[in-house]
């Protein structure tokens, strides 16, 4: 079974520890897909490393990889060769048992189209991920009570999706990813479908988690101003990482993390 390493950021927003190990390293990765006689070349070498406590944009045009990427860092993908270590473990060598323990409990993913059951309450939403597990209804429910608090939605538990907005769908479901207390949560473009004062809510809302529980959070996005509240933007072309800076988020200053060395090169 995958065992989660601790890790984690001090108390209201202070700075990042870097663990023994990254979050996530990616050494040379690429991913090649064949259609027909085509090969469409995904990840073309892909060198990054993610440490404990960062909240990350991965950007770039349709087509560019990002998805891909943020696939494999999920355990939904594999990579066509390369290296990726998650906690500093070789995912390649893990079974399916393992990798079925990371996405269920290291793992919490955001989707654009919030993937809520329609005729299910936002409480039994939420609860899903421990029903897999096999968690008794008792503690599922004092669970997911706790996480719609923190997600200011404990007055909606029981209503279905068609009776909440777009953005109080969006918070089951960034709920329903806390459930299972991932240290990582994958997010593809969260405010893709809402309107500006609710995306703006959404990205305050991931950062409030970023701070006060050092969930390490990667985005993957068209939108600038998801970026804007991160603290570092990776920019994916063609396969590759075309720049990695840091930023100045929303909210305050990005945390003072030296420029960490090349995984690939050393430099």
């Amino acid at each position: 079974m995958f065992k989660p390493s601790p890790g984690g950021t001090g108390a209201n927003g202070s700075e990042p520890q870097v663990d023994k190990y990254p979050v996530i390293e990616t050494i040379g990765l690429t991913k090649t897909y064949t259609m027909g006689d085509v090969e469409v070349h995904a990840l073309q070498g892909v060198d990054m490393t993610v440490h404990v406590g960062e909240m990350l944009a991965i950007m770039g045009p349709s087509g560019s990889g990002k998805s891909t990427l943020m696939n494999i860092i999920g355990c939904l993908d594999v990579p066509s060769s390369g290296l990726y270590r998650l906690d500093g473990i070789d995912v390649a060598m893990l079974d399916d048992n393992a990798l079925a323990d990371i996405r269920s409990l290291k793992v919490g993913y955001v989707f654009q189209n919030f993937n809520l059951l329609p005729r299910t309450t936002a409480q039994a939403n939420v609860e899903l991920p421990l029903l897999y597990a096999g968690i008794g209804g008792r503690e599922r429910r004092q669970r997911a009570e706790e996480v719609l608090k923190t997600v200011r939605l404990d007055h909606r538990g029981g209503h279905k999706p068609n009776e909440l907005s777009g953005g109080q769908q969006q918070r089951v479901a960034i709920a329903r990813a806390l459930i299972n207390r991932p240290q990582l949560i994958l997010a593809d473009e969260p405010t893709g479908n809402l309107d500006t004062r609710n995306s703006v809510g959404i990205m305050e809302l991931f950062q409030q988690l970023n701070e006060e529980q050092g969930i390490t959070i990667i985005f993957v996005t068209h939108n600038p101003e998801v970026a804007d509240y991160c603290d570092r933007v990776v920019r994916v072309r063609d396969g590759l990482i075309e720049s990695d800076e840091r930023n100045s988020p929303v909210g305050g200053e990005a945390p003072p993390f030296q420029a960490m060395p090349s995984v690939a090169t050393g430099q």
